[in-house]
């Protein structure tokens, strides 16, 4: 038999002498000022950090104002907080002489912790391809790993969606088209060396997204080609490459060949000259078509050129 009031709740201590307000700023995130030791960059991120202006920039006002938006950090198994967004911030606060950093620590998985990262470095300004299309396979793999469906249909169309569901939210997230997202994962197959140029500026990537559907072999071969010629193909140049690829027939030669070819010449178009046909319709029977005008305009000239010649005669 239960003893009158066992199953009566009585609150804690902590609660008999706290407000609400601070029972629900307990529950909230703090900033906790770290060591800039215990904190280590994330695993595979995708982003360089790099001493140029901007960073200069940042160190100084480091320097003069202090971190002014606390780093997202989520503790480490072997101790010490792996940095989900702030690496730069960290970086010039290591420059600026500083020993810490205000941090918001944070529990999350791999996944979510990912989508995080990603989204908070691709808002930056500047952004290398290389560093595109790392990222956005990253959150792609982390959004497919959490479960996102790929295969829904429409209930009301019972069509199967084009696209998936996955690829659309990391376009929709980056302010960008599915296809460019696409493009840039695609990117990821090219050898460190293609991917070099890209970044630099030196292969256009569009051209370069076809090269990257040919062998790691292909593509060692065609750079030394590159190199030796001092060229970079067109979009034209690198579909065929591709082609050829897919049909196991990208030799050497074929290379050369693809490379040396130019592109049919195309016949300048005549100069142009127009005339809006309300300024001439007044002059025509009602119906008459620009075609018809102009037949009769052509005309007129020739007839007024015979009559010059004649005259001066």
């Amino acid at each position: 038999m239960r003893e009158y009031g066992s199953n009566i709740n009585l609150p804690s201590l902590d609660n008999l002498f706290s407000s609400e307000q601070e029972r629900q700023d307990a529950k909230l995130e703090k900033i906790q000022i770290l060591p800039l030791t215990e904190l280590h960059p994330f695993r595979n991120h995708p982003f360089q950090v790099r001493d140029d202006d901007e960073m200069d920039k940042m160190v100084d006002s480091v320097k003069e104002y202090g971190v002014m938006t606390p780093a997202i950090v989520r503790p480490r198994k072997d101790g010490g907080y792996e940095i989900v967004a702030g690496h730069r911030r960290c970086h010039a606060s290591q420059r600026a002489g500083v020993e810490t950093m205000p941090c918001i620590v944070r529990d999350m998985d791999d996944d979510t912790a990912i989508i995080l990262m990603v989204d908070s470095n691709c808002q930056r300004e500047h952004i290398l391809p290389s560093e595109k299309a790392k990222a956005y396979e990253m959150k792609l793999e982390a959004i497919k790993r959490q479960g996102q469906r790929t295969d829904l249909t429409s209930g009301q169309l019972g069509q199967k969606l084009s696209r998936p569901i996955s690829v659309e939210q990391v376009a929709d997230d980056a302010g960008t088209s599915i296809k460019q997202v696409q493009r840039f994962i695609r990117l990821n197959k090219l050898t460190p060396e293609l991917m070099k140029m890209v970044d630099d500026g030196k292969l256009k990537t569009t051209p370069a997204v076809e090269l990257s559907y040919l062998t790691p072999e292909e593509q060692e071969d065609f750079l030394s080609y590159m190199e030796s010629e001092g060229c970079t193909p067109s979009l034209s140049q690198a579909q065929k490459l591709k082609e050829a690829s897919k049909e196991s027939v990208l030799t050497s030669e074929k290379i050369q060949h693809i490379m040396a070819a130019k592109p049919p010449s195309v016949k300048p178009r005549d100069p142009q000259l127009m005339i809006p046909v309300a300024k001439v319709e007044r002059y025509f029977p009602k119906g008459f078509t620009s075609d018809q005008m102009q037949q009769v305009i052509v005309k007129l000239l020739e007839n007024y050129a015979r009559a010059h010649q004649h005259g001066s005669r």
